[in-house]
């Protein structure tokens, strides 16, 4: 899955909400200030995408839990993919806002028609994960639209047709756009084998995941 990738943001300095009380980290957690999301296009080209302005910036358009959860694949092919930056927000007064006034930085990917080989998913509830599995099978995991929050995003990938620089507001390859200013990247196809991705938040037109099972486990995705 993909929003790619990685970023800090170094623009324009902007009020943030008031901070919450204080409480523990959760793991994979990151300051609206110092965030450094790190992007993995395996072709080497680019290391990272820097925010240039996270104003607007808008993943999804529901309030996250503040909860990261794990998804992996064996490998995760593409038609139409873009990536940029932008922030996602919490339920006001959420008790997982811990320092960073309830905003996540993410990197946003989309992918317009995805299939995936192996998909794991996982989420830490604190001593157990909730674990959800599915295309392991001869029949892979099929998404339209798949749009995801991230973090962090890792694996061995191939571009097609790869632009890196864009602005947000004008990508073409996918059916979704992001702010202007933004810096962003598109492709016409992408590939990335051993995909492991920390996300907030995942949306899809259509999901299908054949062979689903979930469970309760001690150990979440690789």
């Amino acid at each position: 899955m993909a929003s790619s990738t990685g970023n800090s943001p170094d623009g324009p300095e902007s009020t943030s909400p008031a901070e919450a009380p204080q409480t523990p980290a959760r793991r994979g957690r990151v300051r609206l200030r110092r965030a450094a999301v790190m992007a993995v296009p395996a072709t080497a080209i680019t290391a990272g995408l820097a925010i240039l302005t996270a104003q607007g910036a808008l993943g999804v358009q529901f309030a996250i839990s503040g909860m990261p959860f794990v998804v992996t694949a064996e490998e995760l092919r593409g038609e139409g993919f873009a990536q940029y930056g932008g922030l996602d927000n919490m339920a006001e007064d959420s008790p997982n806002a811990g320092d960073t006034g309830g905003q996540v930085l993410v990197v946003t990917s989309v992918v317009d028609k995805a299939t995936l080989d192996g998909l794991c998913q996982s989420v830490d509830l604190g001593g157990t994960n909730l674990l959800l599995k599915a295309g392991w099978g001869a029949d892979k995991v099929t998404a339209s639209h798949l749009t995801t929050d991230s973090t962090q995003l890792s694996g061995s990938g191939e571009f097609g047709n790869i632009e890196i620089g864009n602005d947000a507001s004008t990508l073409d390859k996918v059916d979704q756009k992001g702010p202007k200013g933004v810096f962003s990247q598109q492709a016409d196809t992408v590939v990335i084998k051993d995909l492991r991705q920390e996300n907030y938040a995942a949306t899809a037109a259509v999901f299908k995941l054949p062979g689903l099972k979930m469970s309760f486990s001690e150990s979440g995705c690789p």
